[in-house]
């Protein structure tokens, strides 16, 4: 059985962003970027563990949205989804990870991401966009995630 990963594409508006951490470890992986996130625990949901893991990860609270970008593998024993989120309550910060960067659209390729949260990208990008010009064209400062 495979273990369950849950990742947050951790948004926030005027203009649409998501958020990128800069990973410390392991040694391979350090100085890459990623989605917050971690493992679900048994009895959770993926949505409970997502919660979770940004409280314990950034210090902060989310409404966690739908899912974006299908099933990714971590090897043979993991497998992430990730999912949409809407920062709610503080601002990240850092805790287990030594940076973090609000990326555009745009920005999404001006950091190195880990290669198993490269399939999102494109997806999120569409997403970020689609978030831009419902808000132009609504007039609204706040486009719902959930």
């Amino acid at each position: 059985m495979r273990v369950s990963v849950v990742g947050a594409a951790l948004v926030r508006e005027d203009p649409p962003r998501v958020l990128a951490s800069r990973r410390t470890g392991p040694p391979r992986l350090a100085g890459l970027w990623e989605f917050a996130g971690g493992k679900v625990e048994d009895g959770e949901s993926d949505e409970q563990a997502l919660s979770r893991e940004l409280v314990e990860e950034l210090g902060c609270g989310a409404a966690i949205g739908e899912r974006i970008g299908p099933d990714l593998l971590i090897g043979e024993s993991a497998v992430l989804r990730i999912y949409l989120a809407r920062l709610t309550d503080g601002e990240p910060q850092l805790r287990d990870h030594d940076a973090h960067r609000w990326l555009t659209a745009d920005e999404l390729d001006d950091v190195p991401w880990i290669p198993v949260d490269a399939p999102v990208l494109e997806p999120l990008r569409a997403q970020l966009r689609g978030m831009s010009r419902a808000a132009a064209s609504s007039g609204a400062d706040t486009v719902d995630l959930a």
